[in-house]
C-alpha cells in the first residue's frame, strides 16, 4: 500500500512539475518599465498614465516619473501615454522578450489645446519636418541593412547609397559629404570603417564606410533629418544622421552576443550602483572577414579587417544632474596584394599591392541639469580623431620590386563642446540659446594624380537661437537663427530658420519649413596645389568661403486609421536652391574646367583656382506611406521623383553626378507565431533607383595618357542604368525563461543584379572597363539576449 501511494505522489509531482513547465514555456513575461519626462526641460512628470493597448495592463508614474509594468506577456505592442495638459502619445513596436528587461525613456510635449480626437504621434518632435527616426529594434528587423542606421536610411524617400559597398548617402540629390554625423548632439569625425568602400579613386570619403564603428547594441533611436534643420544643426546641407546612446540597465546585469558574415559582437549592460541608479553599456565586435584572414582566406584578393568598442555610463545625482560618460573606437584595414604571377593578371589593378587602414575614435562627456523647475541646462563635450593611409606600390613585373606611386593620408581631429539652456517661457512658448565650439585640425597628402598637401586649423563658433510654441489653437512653429563662423579663413554666415504646423484635425496636419543652410568645404579643396604658368600655386583656394543653400518645405500628413494600428501618408515638397558654391576661376587656364563644381566631388579634389560663384537645384516631391508593426505587420513605402542640376564657369545648366530622378522602396514583414515563446518572420525590401550620372571616356586620349581621362565637353551626360535591388531577411525567434535566442539569413541583392558602379580605362587591358557594385551577399547571424 506505501508503495503504491508513493508510486501515486511521485506520478503527481512528475505531472505537476510538467504542466508547470509548460506553463512557463507558454506564458513567458517580463518586465516593462522606464521614465517619463516633459520634452521641453526633461522634467519628470508623476501621475502619468501608461496603458498597454489591446490589454487591462497600465500603471501611474511616481513622483520621479518612473513606471513599472511586471508580468508583461512577451510580444509587441503599442503603449499609450498621456497626462492633463500633455499630447497623448503612442508608441508602437514596443517589443518585450523574456531574455531581457524593456527600459525605456518618454518624453511628452505640454499642450494648451484640446482637440477633438486623439493626437496620435510617435516619439519624434512635433513641428519639424523631414526627420525620421530609426530605433534599434528596426536596424535588427529590416531586410539588407545590415544592422547599420545608415543603410536602414535607404528606405526614405529621397535617400540612396553612392554605392551599395558602403553607406555613404545621397539625400535629395546632395553629394554624401553634405552628410553631418552628430554623436549626443555634437559632429564627429566619419564613424564608419574602411571609408574607401565603394569609391572610384580607392580614396576615404568625407561621410561613409563599409560600416558603422557604432554598433547598434548601444543606440537608443538616431535621429535622421533632410531639409530646413531646426537652428541647433548648422555645418550642414544635405542631411543629419544624429545618434543618440542608451542608458544601460541600472537593475540588473544583461548581455546580448551574435556572431555572424558581420562579426563577432558582445554587449554587456548592468548597474554600476543599485542604490545611485548609475549603470554602465559596453560592447565589443570583432568581424568575421577578419577571423577568416586569420586562417588565410581572403574575399575579392584581399584581407578585411575591422574591430570596434563603444561605451556609454550613466551617473545621475541627487542635485548636480545627470553625467554619461561615452566613447568609441574602431579601427579597420583592407590590404590587396598582387600575385607574384603575371599570368594571372587581367587588370590594372593586379599589378599593386595595396594597403588602406583606418583608425577612428571619439569621448566625451555630457551633463544635463534642470536649474529651475522650467529651465534645463544641458552641455556635451567631445573630442573625435580620424586617421586613415592608402599607399599603393607599382609592381615591377621582372622581378616583383615594389615602388611607392600612391599616398593618401588624411588625419582629422575635432574638439567640440555644445552647451544649451532651454527655458519654457509659458506652457505655449518655449525658448533655447547655445553654441556649439568646435577646435578642427585637418592633415592632407595626396600625390595620385594630383597634389593636394598641407594642415589647416580654426575655429568653428556656432551660436544659436530659438523660440518655439504655439502661436493658436492647432497652430505650433519654431523660429530662430544660426551663426556659422570659420577662423580658420575668417568666413561667416547669418542663417534664419522658421516652421510652421497646422493640426487640421487630430489626424491632419500640414507643415511648412524655411532654413538658409552653410557648409565649409573639404579639407582637400582648402589645402589643393596646381601649377600655372610653370608655378607652383601655395592654397589658391584657401579663402574660399561657405557653400550656401535655401531649403523650402512644404508637407502634408495624415492618419489613416485609428489606434491601434497606426498606418500613415506623408508627401513633402522641397526645393533647395544652392549658390556660393566653389567653381572653376573665371580666368583659369586648364582645359575641361569651365564645368567644375564642387556639388558633384565625394572623395576626390580639384587641380583648379576656385571661386564661390557656382549654384544648383535639388527640387521633388516624396510620398511615405508607413504602417508600424501590428497585427504581425508592417510596411513601410516610400517614393520620390526629383531634380539636381548645377552651373559651372560656363553658366549651362547640367545634371549633377547624383540626379537620378527617382527613388522607389518597398520594406515589408510578416511575423507568424507557434505557440507563444516562438516566432518566425520574413522581412523584404525592394529598392528601385534611377542611375547616376557618368561622363564619357576618351579612349585614345586615356590610353596616350595611361590614365582615365574624360570628355570634359560631356560632363555627366550618360545616365547610369536604374539600380534595382531585392533583399530578404528570415528570422526564427525563441523565448526560453530569462533568454532569448534568434537565428536568421539576410540576403541582400536576392536576384544577384549586377548594378552597374563607374566605368574606367583600364590600363592593363587597354579598354574601358565596366564596374559592378555588390552581388548576392547571404549573411547568416545567431544572436543571444539573456
Amino acid at each position: 500500500m506505501k508503495s503504491t501511494l508513493k508510486s501515486i505522489i511521485f506520478l503527481c509531482t512528475f505531472s505537476l512539475g510538467l504542466i508547470i513547465n509548460g506553463f512557463a514555456q507558454n506564458f513567458l513575461t517580463q518586465t516593462l518599465r522606464g521614465q517619463v519626462v516633459d520634452a521641453d526641460n526633461n522634467q519628470r512628470l508623476s501621475g502619468v498614465s501608461i496603458k498597454l493597448i489591446g490589454t487591462e495592463k497600465g500603471t501611474l508614474s511616481d513622483t520621479l516619473g518612473q513606471f513599472r509594468l511586471i508580468s508583461v506577456p512577451i510580444g509587441r505592442y503599442s503603449l499609450q501615454i498621456s497626462r492633463v495638459g500633455y499630447e497623448t502619445m503612442v508608441l508602437p513596436e514596443i517589443l518585450v522578450e523574456a531574455g531581457k528587461e524593456k527600459v525605456i525613456t518618454i518624453s511628452l510635449k505640454e499642450t494648451t489645446q484640446q482637440l477633438s480626437e486623439t493626437v496620435v504621434r510617435s516619439a519624434r518632435p512635433s513641428s519639424q519636418t523631414s526627420l525620421q527616426t530609426i530605433t534599434i529594434e528596426q536596424t535588427l528587423r529590416f531586410a539588407g541593412t545590415f544592422f547599420d542606421p545608415a543603410r536602414l536610411a535607404t528606405s526614405f524617400p529621397g535617400v540612396s547609397a553612392a554605392n551599395d559597398q558602403a553607406n555613404g548617402l545621397v539625400i535629395r540629390g546632395n553629394s554624401p559629404t553634405g552628410t553631418q554625423w552628430r554623436l549626443e548632439g555634437v559632429e564627429i569625425v566619419n564613424p564608419n570603417h574602411l571609408s574607401n568602400a565603394g569609391t572610384f579613386s580607392d580614396r576615404p570619403t568625407q561621410t561613409g564606410g563599409g560600416t558603422n564603428i557604432l554598433s547598434a547594441q548601444l543606440m537608443e533611436r538616431a535621429d535622421f533629418m533632410t531639409g530646413a534643420f531646426p537652428a541647433d544643426y548648422g555645418n550642414v546641407l544635405g542631411g543629419v544622421m544624429d545618434v543618440h546612446l542608451r542608458k544601460g540597465n541600472d537593475q540588473k546585469h544583461e548581455f546580448t552576443g551574435q556572431v555572424g558574415l558581420i562579426g563577432v559582437d558582445f554587449a554587456a549592460e548592468g548597474p554600476l550602483s543599485r542604490q545611485n541608479k548609475s549603470s554602465y553599456l559596453v560592447n565589443y565586435r570583432y568581424s568575421f572577414t577578419g577571423l577568416l584572414a586569420m586562417m588565410g582566406v581572403k574575399f575579392g584578393g584581399e584581407d578585411i579587417r575591422f574591430q570596434d568598442i563603444a561605451f556609454n555610463l550613466s551617473f545621475p545625482t541627487k542635485k548636480a544632474g545627470h553625467f554619461t560618460v561615452f566613447g568609441m573606437a574602431g579601427a579597420s584595414s583592407n590590404v590587396f596584394q598582387a600575385e607574384r604571377d603575371t599570368t594571372l593578371w587581367k587588370f590594372q589593378k593586379d599589378g599593386y599591392d595595396i594597403e588602406f587602414k583606418n583608425r577612428m575614435g571619439a569621448m566625451g562627456v555630457t551633463h544635463s541639469l534642470n536649474l529651475s523647475r522650467n529651465t534645463l541646462w544641458k552641455t556635451t563635450l567631445a573630442v573625435s580623431g580620424l586617421e586613415t593611409r592608402r599607399e599603393g606600390y607599382q609592381l615591377n613585373k621582372a622581378n616583383f620590386a615594389r615602388t611607392l606611386t600612391q599616398v593618401d593620408a588624411f588625419r582629422k581631429t575635432r574638439y567640440s563642446l555644445s552647451t544649451s539652456l532651454t527655458h519654457k517661457i509659458t506652457p505655449k512658448v518655449q525658448w533655447k540659446e547655445g553654441v556649439i565650439i568646435t577646435y578642427q585640425q585637418d592633415s592632407v597628402q595626396i600625390s595620385n594624380g594630383g597634389v593636394s598637401k598641407g594642415q589647416l586649423e580654426g575655429l568653428i563658433l556656432q551660436p544659436y537661437v530659438a523660440l518655439s510654441g504655439t502661436l493658436a489653437a492647432r497652430l505650433t512653429f519654431q523660429a530662430g537663427l544660426h551663426y556659422l563662423n570659420y577662423t580658420y579663413n575668417q568666413t561667416q554666415s547669418l542663417e534664419p530658420r522658421i516652421s510652421f504646423r497646422y493640426s487640421a484635425t487630430g489626424r491632419t496636419a500640414f507643415t511648412a519649413s524655411y532654413g538658409l543652410h552653410s557648409q565649409l568645404q573639404l579639407p582637400q579643396t582648402y589645402l589643393s596645389l596646381f601649377n600655372s604658368d610653370a608655378q607652383l600655386n601655395l592654397f589658391p583656394n584657401k579663402k574660399l568661403g561657405f557653400t550656401k543653400a535655401h531649403h523650402y518645405v512644404l508637407g502634408w500628413e495624415q492618419q489613416l486609421t485609428a489606434l491601434p494600428k497606426q498606418s500613415s501618408l506623408k508627401v513633402e515638397a522641397y526645393y533647395q536652391s544652392l549658390f556660393n558654391v566653389p567653381i572653376a576661376q573665371a580666368n583659369s587656364q586648364i582645359a575641361g574646367t569651365n564645368s567644375f563644381s564642387a556639388l558633384n566631388l565625394i572623395e576626390g579634389f580639384t587641380n583648379v583656382g576656385l571661386e564661390n560663384k557656382g549654384t544648383g537645384r535639388n527640387y521633388g516631391v516624396e510620398a511615405t506611406y508607413q504602417q508600424f508593426l501590428s497585427k504581425d505587420f508592417y510596411a513601410l513605402l516610400t517614393a520620390s521623383l526629383y531634380n539636381s542640376t548645377y552651373k559651372g564657369q560656363d553658366g549651362i545648366e547640367r545634371n549633377t553626378r547624383f540626379n537620378g530622378n527617382h527613388t522607389f522602396s518597398l520594406a515589408a514583414g510578416k511575423e507568424f507565431h507557434k505557440r507563444v515563446n516562438r516566432t518566425f518572420g520574413v522581412n523584404v525590401r525592394v529598392l528601385w533607383l534611377g542611375g547616376y550620372r557618368d561622363t564619357p571616356i576618351d579612349a585614345d586620349a586615356s590610353k596616350l595618357a595611361g590614365r582615365t581621362i574624360y570628355k570634359a565637353s560631356e560632363l555627366y551626360t550618360i545616365k547610369v542604368k536604374d539600380y534595382f535591388r531585392p533583399d530578404v531577411r528570415i528570422f526564427w525567434k525563441r523565448n526560453k525563461p530569462n533568454y532569448t535566442r534568434t537565428w536568421s539569413i539576410d540576403i541582400q541583392n536576392l536576384t544577384n543584379t549586377e548594378n552597374e558602379a563607374f566605368s574606367y580605362y583600364d590600363t592593363y587591358q587597354r579598354q574601358i572597363v565596366q564596374q559592378f557594385q555588390l552581388g548576392m551577399v547571404p549573411v547568416i547571424n545567431y544572436r543571444v539576449e539573456f
